[in-house]
C-alpha cells in the first residue's frame, strides 16, 4: 500500500500493474454501467459521476435508464422531463448537457458515438477527462485522463515526498504505465484501487496543485437553484413573486439566480412567469421519422 514505484523502470511499473490487477480481481466492485456496457450507458454514467460520488449515482442510474433507455428516447425529451428523471443527484446543468449530448449525437453522428476523444470534447459538458473515460470504457482503448481516483493512486505511490504534484506532471508517468492491451480493466482496478486508499490513508490528492474543498451546500447558491427547479417540477410555470415567496433569500440574488440559469438555458422567461424551455430543437434524424 506504501510502496512506492519508479516509472522510469520497466520492472518496478510491472510490479505497479500486477499489484493493481490482484486488488481488482479481489476487489472488484459491481456497477450497472461496468456489468452491461453500451455506449449510451456509459454517457449517462459519466456524466452523472461528473462531482457526484458514485453511491449516489447507484441510486439513480438504473432509474434514469428506465426512462430514457437510450439516446433516441432522451433526445425527444423535454428538458423537464429529463431534470425530474435527474432528481437527486444535484448539479442540474449536467441533465441539460445530457439532453444535448444525446441530441447532438442523433443529429451529428446517427447515433453512433465517436472514439475519437477531440471529437467528444466539441458537446456540450464534456472536458478532456470525460472524453477519455467515454473511450476507454465504450471501446476499451487506451487514453490517458485523469479523473480524482487516478490522481489519487498516481500521486499517493508515484510522487510520495512531493506536494503541490500538477496533473501535467502525471500525464506522462501515466502514459507509460497505462495497460495498452486492456486500458477498461486497468482503469477499473485504478478506481477501484483509488477509493480504497481513501478509507485507509490520509488523501494523497491533497497534494495536488488541483486540490480544492468543495464549499459547503447549506446556504449556497446550488442549493437555491435545486430550490428554484424543484419548485418549476412541483408547480409548473410560475410568477417571480411566487419564486420569491417559496425560496428563502433576498430578492437581489435570487434574481441573479435566475438570470443565470436563464442565460444557461435551463430557465426561460415567458412575460411575468418561469417556465422550462421547450425540446424545439428538431434534428434531421427527427424530421426523417414519418
Amino acid at each position: 500500500m506504501d510502496e512506492f514505484f519508479d516509472s522510469d523502470d520497466p520492472a518496478s511499473i510491472n510490479r505497479f500493474n500486477a499489484i493493481l490487477s490482484e486488488f481488482y480481481q479481489k476487489n472488484r466492485r459491481p456497477m450497472p454501467w461496468r456489468d452491461e456496457i453500451t455506449p449510451y450507458r456509459v454517457i449517462v454514467s459519466e456524466i452523472m459521476l461528473q462531482q457526484t460520488q458514485v453511491t449516489r449515482v447507484l441510486k439513480k442510474f438504473d432509474e434514469f435508464i428506465l426512462v430514457f433507455p437510450d439516446f433516441e428516447t432522451i433526445a425527444q425529451a423535454s428538458l423537464e422531463d429529463v431534470l425530474r428523471a435527474w432528481q437527486g443527484l444535484g448539479y442540474n446543468r449536467r441533465a441539460k448537457y445530457l439532453l444535448q449530448i444525446a441530441q447532438e449525437i442523433m443529429n451529428r453522428w446517427g447515433g453512433i458515438v465517436p472514439d475519437d476523444p477531440a471529437m467528444l470534447q466539441t458537446l456540450p459538458g464534456i472536458g478532456s477527462a470525460t472524453a477519455g473515460s467515454i473511450v476507454v470504457f465504450t471501446y476499451d482503448r487506451p487514453a490517458v485522463f485523469i479523473e480524482t481516483n487516478v490522481r489519487r493512486v498516481f500521486i499517493h505511490h508515484f510522487f510520495q515526498d512531493r506536494v503541490g504534484v500538477s496533473d501535467k506532471e502525471i500525464y506522462p508517468v501515466l502514459t507509460r504505465t497505462i495497460d495498452q492491451y486492456h486500458p477498461r480493466e486497468w482503469y477499473y482496478s485504478i478506481m477501484d484501487y483509488g477509493t480504497f486508499l481513501t478509507g485507509v490513508i490520509e488523501n494523497p490528492n491533497r497534494r495536488s496543485r488541483h486540490y480544492a474543498v468543495q464549499s459547503k451546500f447549506s446556504g449556497s447558491d446550488r442549493e437555491i437553484r435545486g430550490s428554484i427547479i424543484r419548485l418549476l417540477l412541483n408547480e409548473g410555470p410560475v410568477s417571480f413573486d411566487l419564486v420569491y415567496e417559496k425560496i428563502p433569500g433576498d430578492a437581489g440574488r435570487i434574481d441573479r439566480i435566475l438570470g443565470q440559469m436563464i442565460h444557461e438555458g435551463l430557465l426561460e422567461r415567458d412575460g411575468s412567469l418561469i417556465r422550462f424551455p421547450e425540446n424545439d430543437a428538431r434534428t434531421e434524424w427527427q424530421s426523417k421519422i414519418p
